[in-house]
């Protein structure tokens, strides 16, 4: 049976989803954008700070299952520019290290929810 798994701590959902699913020990969560869950307000400075503040929401997601990033196994990553590759993936690998960094994907799209310049989704090992 499908657990829901919302937390407390990171911005409420923009649709009709919750932030994560528990089913048959693995965590599937929504994809996260920049939103600062204390505002509401979207962290838009550059991809850096935006990176960042998805990762924290992601975070707060992982901390209301009771897991860390260790437990991710795969990462959906969306961009609006290829551009910002590198710079995405300078803040991204400073929340994983060689020998825990989940398998991902990472595709360029033509727009993202409330004009965010990245999205992620994770899936997840619930022990």
């Amino acid at each position: 049976m499908k657990k829901i798994i919302n937390s407390p701590n990171a911005p409420a959902p923009v649709g009709p989803y919750n932030h994560s699913v528990a089913f048959n020990g693995m965590l599937f969560a929504s994809g996260q954008i920049a939103l600062d869950p204390s505002t509401g307000n979207m962290i838009q400075d550059d991809i850096e700070k935006e990176t960042h503040q998805v990762m924290r929401n992601i975070k707060s997601i992982l901390d209301t299952a009771g897991i860390s990033f260790e437990h991710i196994i795969k990462c959906s990553v969306f961009v609006n520019d290829m551009n910002n590759y590198a710079k995405f993936n300078a803040v991204y690998a400073t929340y994983f290290n060689d020998d825990t960094a989940p398998a991902r994907e990472l595709v360029e799209v033509a727009r993202l929810p409330k004009d965010a310049n990245v999205e992620i989704s994770i899936i997840a090992a619930l022990a």
